[in-house]
C-alpha cells in the first residue's frame, strides 16, 4: 500500500512539474467592444475577477481541456471548455442580457446581499457536488445550524432536518415562491419529491424569522428553492449512482437551449432505489421534472410540472435503547411491556442495531404528489415590474399496516360470536389514506427608483384534504367489505397573506429595511378521526408580522446588520384534534445582529440571535382520553446563540470552509405529566413534575460543520466533510438518561472531471459516508408511565444511522 501511495504522489508531483502554460483572457462587451472590469471567472477550480482593463490571467497550467465560466451583472453567462496545449490569449465577449431571467420569480421572498437577515446560499455547483441521490436534508447538512436525520439510516426515504433546533413544522419551505409545507401538519416530506436537487438551480436558507414569505410561519428558518433556469445552449445529462445497501439512482435530463432566441424546454426523470440500512427499510422512488418557458425582453412565461411517487417500507417506530445496547434484560422488559407476540419477540432479540419493528411484507407508505406551476413576469418599465404565479398540487396515497389483536370496537365493529364464545379482537390489515388538493396564487409587484425599492406581494391559497381509513383484511370474518371506510374527515384551510417590503438607501453605507406582513388563516375540519373521535374544528387566526432592520457597509466588503422580526404561527391539525383544551397560537420575537466580510481569499460571518417564544407548543407527556400525545402551550421559552461561518483559501489547491453554532435553548417553567395506572393497572393517577430553566428537546448547544477541499491536480478534488452535533435531550426535562449522545461524523468526497471540446463534462464522484465508522443516532423519542411506585417504565427509541457506506456516481454532460 505504501509503495502504491508513493507512486501516486510521485505521479502527482510530476504532473505539477510539467505544468508550464499560461492562459490570459480579456472580457468585453460583444456590441461595444468595451472591456468589462469586475467580471467573475471560474477556471480550473480557481475564482478570479477581471482588472480595470477586463483582463485576468491563470498561470502554470498543464496540457488539457478546462471548463471556464464568466459572469457579469446585466450580461448572459458564458460557459465553455478551453483546450490548453500552449500559452494563449483569448478575448471572451459577453452578450448583454436582453431577456428576462428566472431570478425574478423568487426575488420577492428572498434576502439580497443588503438585507439585514441571517442566511446562507448554495449555488448549482455546490448542490451538484453534494448530490449523490440522497434527500435534500443531507445536501443541506453542512450549512450552519442544520441537523439532518434519516429513518432508514442512509439518507434515502423518510428524512428530515432541524434548523437551530426547530423541527420541519417550524421551517418554511417554498419552491419558486410556492409553499411546500403540508397545510395541516405544517411538515415537509422530502420523500414526496425525490431527486428534486437535480432540478434545483440554487437554494437560500434563512435562519430565524427571516423575510416575509408564503405559507407556514418560519419559526426556525426558511428554505427557498429555485428550480433550473434558462440555459442558452442545448444540453443533456445522464447520471448513474450505485452504492451501499443496493442503492442505485438513474437519471436522464435534457434541455433545448433557446429556440428562436425565445423558447426553452427542459426535463428530467429519475429512479432511485435503496434497501436502507435499517432492516426492510427499502425505498422505491420515482421523480420527474418538466418545464417550458418563453423569454422575451420584458416578459417571461414559464410552466412547470414536477413531482414523484414513493413506496417506502416503514421504519417510523425506531429502535429500542435496549436493542442498541444489546441489553438482554432490557430487551425482555420491552417485549413484556409492549405485549409482543412470538414472532415480534424473536425479531427484537435477533436484529441488533438494524432492528425494524415491522414484519408484514407490505407495511409500506405509498404516496404520489404532482406539482403544477405557471409563472408570469413582466418588466413594465425601468422602475416597475411584477410577477404572478398560479399553482396546484395534487397528493394522494396511504400507509398500510398489519395490526395484531386489535379490538373490534376500535373500528366501530361488533364483537364476533364463534359458537358459545365471543371474540373481542382480531389481526387485521388497514390502510390510512390522504387525498388532498392545494392550489392558489402568489404575486409580487416591484418598484425601484433612486434610493427606494418597494415590493408588494403575497399569496392566497386553499388546501382541501380528505382523511380516511379502510379495512382490507381480517383474521376473523365479520360483516365488512374490503375497502369500507371506518373513519373519514375533511379539512379545509384558507391561507392569505400580504406584505410590503421597503429598502431605502439613506447614505452610501447605510440601508434600512422595513417588512410588514398580514396573514389570515381559516381552518375547518369535520368528521371522525382515526381513533373514532368526532372532529369539529372551526378556527380563525389573524397575524401581523412586522420586521425592521439596517445594513451598514463598512470599508471594502465588510458589513454590519441588525434586525428585529415578529413571527406568529397557528397550531397544527393534531393540536386541535388531540388537545384537551383549545391550543393557542405561538409567537416569536427574533433579534439578529451580524457581521460579514468577504474578499477573494476569505469570508467571515458572525451572527448573534435571540428567539423569544410566547406560548410555544411542546410535548409534556400528557395524553388525551384515547391515549394520543398532546402538545401544550408553555408561556415562555427562548433560543439564543452565536453562529460563526467562514471560508479561506489556504493555497491555490487547498480551501476550507466551516461553521459553528453555540446556543442555549431553554424553557423557563415546564410541567412534565406522568400517568400512574396503579399496581393492578386499574387506576388513573396523574403525577406532575415541575422543572425550571430546562433545555428544549432536540436542541443541541453545539453544532459544527467543516469542508476541507484539496485539489492535488487538475480537475480532481478530495474533500473531508465533518459534522459535530452536541447532545440532545429526547424530552424537555434535561434528564441525562433520556438523550441523544453527541456525535462526530466524517465523510470523504472525491470528484474527478474530464472535459473536451465536444464533451461538456464526464464526472466521477465517490462519497464515502461515516468514514470512521461512528456508531451514532440522530433522532429519537421517549415515553414513560408507572404501575404503582415500584414499577416505573421509561422507554427510549432511537434512529441509528449507517456505518461506513458509499455512493459512487458517474455523470455525463453533453
Amino acid at each position: 500500500m505504501r509503495i502504491i501511495l508513493g507512486v501516486v504522489l510521485l505521479t502527482l508531483l510530476h504532473a505539477n512539474v510539467l505544468a508550464q502554460f499560461n492562459y490570459r483572457i480579456t472580457v468585453k462587451d460583444v456590441e461595444t467592444g468595451q472591456a468589462l472590469p469586475g467580471a467573475n471567472i471560474v477556471f480550473n477550480n480557481q475564482i478570479s475577477v477581471t482588472d480595470n482593463d477586463g483582463n485576468a490571467q491563470f498561470e502554470s497550467l498543464s496540457k488539457g481541456t478546462y471548463p471556464i465560466k464568466v459572469t457579469f451583472v446585466g450580461y448572459d453567462d458564458l460557459a465553455m471548455n478551453v483546450k490548453i496545449n500552449e500559452s494563449r490569449t483569448d478575448v471572451l465577449e459577453l452578450i448583454p442580457g436582453t431577456l428576462m431571467t428566472d431570478e425574478v420569480i423568487v426575488s420577492s421572498t428572498r434576502a439580497s446581499a443588503e438585507t439585514p437577515v441571517t442566511f446562507s446560499s448554495l449555488n448549482k455547483e455546490k448542490i451538484e457536488k453534494q448530490n449523490s441521490g440522497q434527500d435534500l436534508p443531507f445536501i443541506l447538512n453542512f450549512t450552519p445550524s442544520v441537523v439532518s436525520t434519516s429513518d432508514a439510516g442512509a439518507g434515502i426515504g423518510y428524512t428530515g432536518l432541524r434548523i437551530r433546533g426547530s423541527d420541519a413544522t417550524r421551517v418554511n419551505v417554498t419552491i419558486n415562491g410556492v409553499p411546500l409545507n403540508d397545510s395541516e401538519s405544517q411538515g415537509v416530506f422530502w420523500v414526496n419529491i425525490p431527486d428534486i436537487a437535480s432540478s434545483t438551480n440554487n437554494i437560500q436558507i434563512q435562519r430565524g424569522v427571516g423575510t416575509s414569505t408564503n405559507g407556514a410561519g418560519a419559526f426556525g428558518g426558511s428554505i427557498n428553492l429555485q428550480t433550473n433556469g434558462r440555459e442558452t445552449a442545448a444540453h443533456g445529462v445522464v447520471t448513474n449512482t450505485f452504492g451501499s445497501y443496493n442503492t442505485r439512482r438513474h437519471s436522464i435530463g435534457f434541455g433545448t437551449g433557446l429556440l428562436n432566441n425565445l423558447w426553452t424546454i427542459d426535463g428530467r426523470i429519475s429512479k432511485i432505489k435503496s434497501d436502507g440500512y435499517i432492516d426492510r427499510a427499502s425505498s422505491d422512488l420515482t421523480s420527474y421534472y418538466f418545464a417550458g418557458g418563453y423569454y422575451g425582453k420584458k416578459t417571461m412565461l414559464k410552466a412547470l410540472v414536477f413531482g414523484g411517487a414513493e413506496v417506502t417500507y416503514q421504519s417510523w417506530y425506531g429502535t429500542p435503547e435496549a436493542v442498541l445496547e444489546n441489553d438482554a434484560e432490557g430487551i425482555e422488559a420491552v417485549i413484556a411491556n409492549n405485549g409482543l407476540n412470538a414472532a415480534q419477540a424473536q425479531n427484537m432479540r435477533n436484529s441488533g442495531r438494524t432492528f425494524n419493528w415491522y414484519l408484514y411484507d407490505n407495511e409500506v407508505d405509498d404516496y404520489k404528489q404532482d406539482h403544477y406551476q405557471l409563472h408570469l413576469s413582466h418588466q413594465v418599465n425601468d422602475k416597475f415590474s411584477f410577477n404572478v404565479s398560479t399553482h396546484y398540487t395534487y397528493g394522494r396515497g396511504f400507509y398500510e399496516q398489519y395490526r395484531y389483536d386489535d379490538d373490534f370496537e376500535d373500528y366501530g365493529l361488533d364483537n364476533v360470536i364463534v359458537g358459545a364464545d365471543t371474540v373481542f379482537s382480531t389481526d387485521l390489515i388497514r390502510k390510512r389514506w390522504l387525498d388532498n388538493d392545494f392550489y392558489g396564487v402568489t404575486y409580487s409587484f416591484n418598484y425601484e427608483e433612486g434610493p427606494l425599492k418597494l415590493i408588494f406581494g403575497g399569496a392566497a391559497n386553499r388546501y382541501d384534504g380528505d382523511h380516511f381509513g379502510e379495512l382490507i383484511w381480517a383474521d376473523f370474518a365479520f360483516s365488512f367489505d374490503a375497502g369500507d371506510r371506518y373513519y373519514e374527515s375533511n379539512g379545509v384551510k384558507d391561507d392569505f397573506n400580504s406584505y410590503i417590503k421597503a429598502y431605502y438607501q439613506i447614505s452610501d453605507p447605510l440601508n434600512v429595511f422595513l417588512d410588514l406582513q398580514y396573514r389570515k388563516i381559516g381552518y375547518k375540519s369535520q368528521g371522525v378521526d382515526s381513533d373514532l373521535q368526532p372532529i369539529d374544528i372551526n378556527a380563525d387566526f389573524d397575524f401581523f408580522n412586522p420586521k425592521l432592520g439596517a445594513f451598514y457597509q463598512l470599508s471594502g466588503n465588510d458589513a454590519l446588520y441588525a434586525s428585529f422580526a415578529v413571527g406568529n404561527r397557528e397550531p397544527v391539525r393534531s393540536d386541535f384534534i388531540d388537545s384537551n383544551v383549545k391550543p393557542k397560537a405561538e409567537r416569536l420575537n427574533n433579534l439578529e445582529l451580524g457581521y460579514r466580510m468577504t474578499n477573494s481569499n476569505k469570508s467571515i460571518g458572525v451572527n448573534f440571535y435571540y428567539m423569544g417564544y410566547k406560548d410555544q407548543l411542546i410535548l409534556t407527556g400528557e395524553v388525551n382520553d384515547v391515549g394520543s400525545s398532546v402538545r401544550t402551550n408553555v408561556p415562555a421559552s427562548y433560543r439564543a446563540g452565536l453562529e460563526f461561518e467562514g471560508g479561506v483559501k489556504l493555497s491555490d489547491n487547498l480551501n476550507w470552509s466551516a461553521n459553528l453554532t453555540l446556543s442555549r435553548n431553554k424553557i423557563e417553567k415546564f410541567t412534565e405529566i406522568i400517568y400512574d395506572y396503579g399496581p393492578a393497572f386499574d387506576e388513573y393517577n396523574i403525577i406532575s413534575n415541575e422543572y425550571s430553566d430546562t433545555d428544549i428537546a432536540f436542541s443541541p448547544n453545539v453544532i459544527a460543520g467543516s469542508q476541507l477541499a484539496y485539489s492535488p491536480f487538475r480537475n480532481f478534488e478530495v474533500a473531508l466533510l465533518s459534522k459535530y452535533v452536541g447532545k440532545q435531550y429526547l424530552d424537555n426535562t434535561s434528564n441525562e438518561k433520556r438523550k441523544i449522545d453527541a456525535y462526530f461524523v466524517n465523510d470523504i468526497r472525491l470528484d474527478y472531471s474530464i472535459y473536451s471540446e465536444k464533451l461538456r463534462e464526464l464526472r466521477f464522484s465517490l462519497l464515502i459516508n461515516n468514514i470512521l465508522d461512528e456508531e451514532y443516532v440522530s433522532n429519537g423519542y421517549t415515553f414513560g408511565y408507572q404501575g404503582g411506585p415500584d414499577y416505573v417504565v421509561r422507554e427510549n427509541y432511537y434512529y441509528p444511522q449507517a456505518p461506513t457506506n458509499f455512493l459512487a456516481t458517474v455523470t455525463l454532460k453533453f
